[in-house]
């Protein structure tokens, strides 16, 4: 139980910590990272602990074109929605699950083993 509590602490402190780095951000970062946090955890799946890596990735990224000068929009493209699946690509996603889910499904009611 102890090691379940010290994780989920952990885990509150670094979201602080993420959340606290997405605020200091100049105004259009922070618009579009609120917008892309949005998004992606619509489409989470699993436990969400690769979105939250994905995130802070992204946070990365805003930092390093924020110190540039560059405007957020000049790091995500205009298709924020396209810069977004394309992050999501390595990510866990509902939709993945559902897929599995789907296809496992077909195969157990068939009969198939695998």
């Amino acid at each position: 139980m102890r090691d379940l509590l010290t994780k989920l602490i952990g885990e509150k402190k670094e979201w602080r910590a993420m959340e606290a780095r997405a605020a200091a951000l100049p105004e259009d970062y922070r618009v579009v990272y609120r917008e892309i946090k949005k998004y992606v955890f619509n489409l989470a799946g699993g436990d969400g602990r690769s979105i939250v890596a994905l995130l802070d990735d992204l946070l990365g990224l805003f930092e390093t074109g924020a110190a540039d000068g560059r405007r957020a929009l000049e790091v995500t493209g205009d298709d924020v929605a396209g810069f977004c699946d394309e992050l999501l690509r390595g990510a866990r996603t509902y939709t993945q699950d559902w897929r599995e889910r789907l296809n496992r499904t077909v195969q157990q009611e068939l009969g198939d083993p695998s």
